[in-house]
């Protein structure tokens, strides 16, 4: 499948849709893949599972939930790298890894109704002070952390509400 700026396929609003109406934005470090956002995260979460420890290099990863119909690619659908660890492939199978392919950020994990993003990639204004809908409600796959954290969100085994709630 072939996607253009104008659409990144039809779970995705459209480029200038006139029902979108921005509420965040978000870049890449260089700047060359640039989303926006029309509402606030359905909800977001720790993840400290191996595989997310592994490829972003550090203790867990935080990742605020949107819809993809809330989601609009603003420049860069061309710069997007692919990576589905699953199948070890390069290619855009869902669910897969998202980062650019000039800086190598990685911009999301991409599922396939949820589009997984990455909070500190957002320009939240003056002060860039996080809102309340980015902070998260819980660990996941805390099971598999490598160190402790102390503040008090559940945290679950595996998957919200689908494992044993440590």
């Amino acid at each position: 499948m072939v996607f253009s700026e104008d659409s990144f396929g039809p779970e995705y609003a459209a480029v200038n849709d006139p029902e979108f109406i921005l509420k965040y934005r978000a870049a890449c470090f260089c700047g060359a893949v640039r989303y926006e956002v029309c509402a606030d995260p359905v909800d977001a979460k720790y993840c400290h599972c191996k595989t997310c420890q592994t490829l972003h290099g550090a203790p867990l990863q935080w990742a605020a939930i949107f819809h993809k119909q809330h989601v609009m690619f603003t420049a860069g659908l061309d710069q997007l790298r692919y990576y589905n660890s699953e199948q070890n492939l390069n290619e855009r199978v869902l669910p897969c890894k998202v980062s650019c392919k000039q800086c190598g950020t990685p911009i999301a994990d991409e599922g396939r109704r949820m589009w997984l993003a990455f909070p500190t990639l957002f320009d939240f204004g003056p002060g860039n002070a996080i809102p309340a809908a980015f902070q998260p409600t819980c660990h996941i796959f805390y099971a598999q952390r490598v160190r402790d954290i102390e503040d008090d969100l559940p945290k679950w085994a595996g998957h919200k509400q689908q494992s044993v709630r440590l």
